[in-house]
């Protein structure tokens, strides 16, 4: 178990730096950061002392490793749009991301479970096709244009919600709803398929066979040994969501890491950009670690020695 973990981490580890190599490059292709931090008409003394003050004036090898050395230790040096370190930047904006990520999470699961479940359990009939339906809609229907249609219909015609902004649950429950709604599909068409593969094992026809109530066998014997792939694509879709808020929090006004990191790359603030970067690919790395670790909590046959 320690060595399986150990490993997972290694791996993790890895990941984090193969995206700091990449994000570190393509944010600089973007332009060069201290032309926005100086005047147009400003003297070219002073682009370069700004570039001097910044390290942008050496190869970008040496920024690289500069960069990293001060990343081990936190230090993902200062915004040049808030004049803040660029770590507090975004660990200020954390629980907003989290909370709508969270959000959407708990959306797609109570509403997928019991659409695939009921659609497995008759399957063919009324609320079968109604599933099938829900799930064709779901993954039809881009993220940016639900939430566009949710302020129109919910928000501006309704005035139920807010348009935009981060407040009380009134607030949330757009945002919300709108990340969750593609992955909602995905897994509603996941559960109803193994749910289908657990309803004709042998176990099943002899919990039936011995009595026991039909909804201890559907939610209790068959759910949990459908688990495992529902628990996989919930992982995948964690990182779907940390991702996707990058839209949704565009759309919405959310004050999370995705739309600062979007403000941040339009005034190529790489500091941030950086910073940000960093922590999704730690929150995705830990996600996915816990994912794999609970498939053992599930099912007693896994083992990772």
């Amino acid at each position: 178990m320690e060595r399986y973990i150990l490993s997972r981490v290694l791996q993790g580890i890895f990941a984090i730096w193969g995206v700091s190599l990449i994000i570190f490059l393509a944010v600089r292709v973007t332009g060069d950061a201290a032309a926005l931090m100086i005047p147009q008409d400003a003297d070219p003394s002073e682009a370069a002392f700004i570039r001097q003050l910044y390290g942008l004036d050496q190869p970008l090898h040496i920024q690289y490793w500069v960069f990293l050395g001060n990343a081990v230790r936190g230090d993902f040096g200062r915004s040049y749009r808030w004049h803040d370190p660029a770590l507090k930047v975004v660990l200020d904006r954390v629980p907003a991301t989290l909370q709508l990520a969270v959000s959407a999470a708990l959306v797609s699961i109570l509403i997928a479970l019991p659409i695939g479940v009921m659609s497995a359990v008759r399957p063919g009939g009324w609320f079968d096709t109604f599933g099938k339906v829900f799930a064709l809609m779901g993954q039809s229907m881009p993220t940016f244009w639900v939430g566009i249609l949710a302020i129109l219909i919910f928000s501006v015609q309704l005035r139920w919600f807010p348009t935009s902004g981060r407040g009380g649950l009134q607030n949330l429950v757009l945002p919300a709803f709108t990340l969750g709604w593609a992955s909602t599909a995905a897994l509603t068409r996941l559960t109803r398929s193994a749910m289908l593969d657990v309803m004709d094992s042998d176990f099943i026809k002899m919990a039936r066979i011995k009595g026991v109530p039909e909804r201890w066998v559907i939610w209790k014997h068959a759910l949990k040994n459908a688990a495992i792939p529902v628990v996989t694509i919930l992982g995948v879709q964690w990182a779907q969501f940390l991702g996707g808020s990058v839209i949704v929090e565009t759309i919405f006004a959310w004050p999370g890491v995705g739309r600062t990191i979007v403000e941040a790359l339009n005034n190529r603030d790489y500091a941030v950009v950086q910073a940000g970067t960093f922590m999704i690919s730690i929150l995705f790395v830990t996600a996915n670690l816990i994912v794999d670790l609970l498939y053992g909590v599930i099912d007693p046959r896994v083992r990772y020695d």
